[in-house]
């Protein structure tokens, strides 16, 4: 063992200066690290090595002198075999922490998603059942059905919530207006005809929602950055993920921009809701052009209140 020992040592010793040579010229060949520097040669081959080959040269010594040729073989082998090694070890850490990473990601943006549909869930707010639409429902109430059933079969539960939102609001003012108009009145006729086209905006933006979805369903954003997570990728490669996820993140703000421009739609049906609830009889003003909808509900909602019903 101890002829073996000093053998180690000495073929240790000769394979030092080479590797040192080969690192300074070209690091990548003498290190297992990412990314490898000269510096790291010198302490590994100039001191580290050198000096695991003294200690076991000095160990050796106790059985003498009369190194073995297999000491002398594992010596010389020793530091191409570590280098192996340590680069396997050293991916399959990298793997594990990119999975790991990954992994979190997942559950963050899960809950993310899981808490921002809690806070959209608002009290009272009615589930629109896409496969089976509520008896009389009209082309927007369809058409709603439409927008969830597309958004559930991408995964996007949390953009359905929205759906829900305008369901409840739009169902809710017919309601209100129904109990409190005459369906025949004029009133009654210009005030859905305004809920109608305020909420076919808001359901133009979900179908452009939808579609936005639809067009990045194939890029798997997990993929993407467990990828973009490992080590050695290709320049161009590491460049083609990363625009794919700046598309990702680019159809997330338009989604969100959309989201966001249909609140004011949903304030805009509370406020006719509330206001025709408290009228006896009313008139509304004509509905102007369908890009002036939001705004004449708005004045709607606010004269609404002025009118009486006559005995």
């Amino acid at each position: 063992m101890l002829a073996f020992l000093q053998g180690f040592a000495y073929g240790l010793w000769l394979s030092c200066l080479p590797w040192f040579i080969a690192g300074m010229i070209n690091p990548r060949l003498a290190l297992p690290t990412d990314p490898p520097r000269r510096w790291q040669v010198f302490l590994r081959y100039w001191l580290a090595a050198p000096f695991i080959a003294l200690l076991a040269w000095l160990t050796s010594l106790w059985g003498g002198f009369g190194p073995s040729l297999a000491g002398w073989g594992a010596g010389l082998v020793a530091i191409p075999v570590a280098i192996f090694v340590e680069r396997r070890w050293r991916r399959w850490r990298a793997r594990r922490q990119a999975q790991r990473a990954v992994r979190a990601a997942e559950a963050a943006d899960r809950q993310t998603r899981e808490a921002a549909e809690r806070r959209r869930r608002e009290q009272g707010l009615r589930a629109l059942d896409p496969e089976r639409p509520p008896a009389g429902a009209d082309d927007i109430i369809t058409a709603l059905c439409a927008v969830k059933r597309a958004l559930l079969q991408h995964g996007r539960e949390d953009l359905s919530v929205q759906v829900d939102r305008l369901y409840s609001r739009y169902s809710h003012v017919l309601g209100v207006l129904e109990r409190t108009f005459d369906p025949q009145e004029m009133a009654f006729q210009r005030a859905r005809g305004l809920v109608t086209e305020v909420s076919r905006a808001a359901l133009d933006r979900l179908n452009r929602v939808v579609a936005l979805v639809a067009g990045v369903a194939n890029i798997d954003a997990a993929y993407v950055r467990r990828r973009l997570a490992e080590s050695g990728l290709a320049a161009a490669e590491r460049r083609a993920l990363e625009r794919r996820l700046a598309l990702l993140e680019r159809t997330e703000q338009r989604i969100g921009e959309a989201l966001s421009a249909n609140e004011a739609v949903l304030t805009a049906l509370d406020d006719a809701a509330v206001a025709v609830s408290q009228v006896d009889t009313g008139q509304a003003a004509p509905a102007g052009a369908a890009d002036a909808a939001l705004q004449e509900l708005h004045r709607f909602a606010e004269r609404a209140t002025r009118y009486n019903r006559s005995p």
